[in-house]
């Protein structure tokens, strides 16, 4: 990250107007890097949501190895949460603390991948998609659940997926990531294309449904690996 992206103290209207001119700037194909390291990103929050608890994992990517992802480096950090929950403006709630989780890692990862929403965004600005900027890195969004879209039904089968869709474009896909377990949904942040980001998401699949950097990320944020 090099000059601040934009300033954080604004009202809901212009942070609103904001998410649509950064969402022009978001680069919607692939340009990435060899990966070496890959990040994993979730927030989590304290004492009745006054504190924010930002956690970031660095797992080595080792394609050749038994275990192709290794932790190698976690980051916890908690700050005081700015503003209250906003519908579609979690990332101003959220990115201020990972921001600062980030800057100490010794480790800098290729690759960001983040619980939350990518392009699958309203106004196409999810948390990943936010964040991505930030760092200058390319970023996934891996959620839970919808935000927003259309889709059709999803194959059983780990791996199949489905477009998920907003009028006549694709803001991401909808994953089976783990057979008879609900789907997940995954949408490019900044500096991937769709095709890219599932591959990936698929690659780092370990035995549950969610890609091992989130997965990771998720424990840490929620102290059930306490930090």
């Amino acid at each position: 990250m090099d000059a601040p992206l934009h300033e954080w103290n604004l009202a809901p209207k212009e942070a609103i107007a904001l998410q649509a001119l950064l969402a022009k700037r978001l680069e919607t194909v692939d340009r990435i890097e060899p990966v070496q390291h890959i990040a994993g990103v979730d927030i989590g929050f304290e004492a009745g949501g006054e504190i924010t608890r930002a956690a970031v994992v660095v797992l080595k990517w080792q394609p050749e190895a038994m275990q192709p992802l290794a932790l190698v480096e976690q980051v916890v950090h908690r700050k005081p949460t700015r503003i209250p929950y906003i519908p579609g403006l979690l990332s101003f709630r959220e990115i201020p603390a990972a921001l600062e989780a980030f800057a100490k890692l010794t480790i800098t990862p290729q690759l960001v991948m983040v619980d939350g929403q990518g392009i699958a965004h309203p106004r196409r600005l999810g948390v990943a998609a936010h964040l991505g900027l930030w760092l200058n890195l390319p970023t996934i969004g891996i959620a839970k659940s919808r935000l927003t879209g259309l889709h059709g039904k999803v194959g059983n089968t780990r791996g199949d997926w489905v477009p998920l869709t907003s009028g006549n474009d694709v803001i991401g896909a909808v994953l089976r990531s783990r057979a008879n377990v609900k789907p997940v949904f995954v949408s490019p942040g900044h500096r991937l294309t769709l095709e890219t980001s599932l591959d990936w998401v698929v690659r780092c699949l370990g035995r549950t449904k969610l890609p091992e950097p989130t997965r990771l990320a998720d424990r840490l944020a929620s102290r059930r690996d306490q930090k």
